[in-house]
């Protein structure tokens, strides 16, 4: 049953347009910019040669990954929406499963979607500026796996928002906020704990993961991992819950 619910969401969110629309914006957005890093650095005379392309994909990704977070979203809330998820749930009633499926394939999708463009990202900077800038694989793998990560747990994340909220335009203003308002807003107060709170959200762990920024607020690679973890994890368990106590309708 998981299996054949896993390719009916295949299926459903390929025949959705607003999809092709998300992954066009996202293709356009992280090739185009790495075309013009490549440019950049091709034209620059003081451009150490040498320099690996791989910074393209993960600066590309930081405002890339909205069309991603909202792929997903829309993909768990249009039925909430049409009111299209009555009968969904008739067709798959073990609300489990249906959770399950449809987080697993929206998520899967966007993460590998988005790997994808990351690499070609650096690719077309690589083409753009040869023989500047280089294609490392050490480096490569690293970052393409820290993309990779960062799209998994944000679309984790924005799943998680959708389940809970059921309904897009919320879930889409709750994401903005915890991935770029707040992490910028916050510690423009000049407190403390504000910047705490603003280190705590999962917008400010993805720009450390992707860029190493800040590098004075005692951020590492490991805190920032479990952080974005327990935001998407802790996201998915309500909305499950959600599901699971709440009329599908409401």
């Amino acid at each position: 049953m998981f299996a054949r619910t896993c390719a009916a969401e295949w299926t459903r969110l390929w025949t959705i347009k607003a999809t092709w629309w998300f992954l066009a914006v996202a293709a356009a957005m992280m090739l185009g910019f790495g075309t013009i890093a490549g440019l950049d650095a091709a034209g620059n005379p003081n451009q150490p040669v040498g320099d690996p392309a791989w910074t393209a994909s993960t600066f590309t990704a930081l405002p890339a990954q909205f069309a991603f977070l909202a792929l997903v979203l829309t993909a768990v809330t249009s039925d909430y929406a049409t009111g299209g998820i009555v009968p969904t749930l008739q067709w798959t009633p073990r609300r489990t499963i249906f959770f399950l499926a449809r987080t697993l394939v929206a998520v899967v999708t966007a993460t590998i979607a988005g790997a994808l463009l990351a690499l070609g990202s650096a690719l077309a900077g690589f083409l753009a500026a040869r023989p500047v800038l280089t294609l490392p694989l050490d480096e490569g793998i690293d970052v393409l796996a820290t993309v990779a990560f960062v799209f998994a747990a944000g679309t984790a994340l924005a799943a998680g928002l959708g389940f809970v909220l059921r309904n897009t335009a919320g879930a889409l203003v709750s994401v903005f906020l915890l991935i770029l308002l707040l992490p910028l807003l916050l510690p423009q107060f000049g407190y403390q704990w504000l910047t705490d709170v603003a280190d705590l959200l999962p917008g400010s762990r993805a720009v450390f993961l992707l860029t190493g920024e800040p590098t004075d607020r005692g951020m590492t690679t490991t805190s920032s991992v479990i952080t974005m973890l327990a935001w998407a994890l802790g996201t998915l368990l309500l909305g499950w819950l959600r599901l699971m106590r709440d009329d599908a309708n409401r």
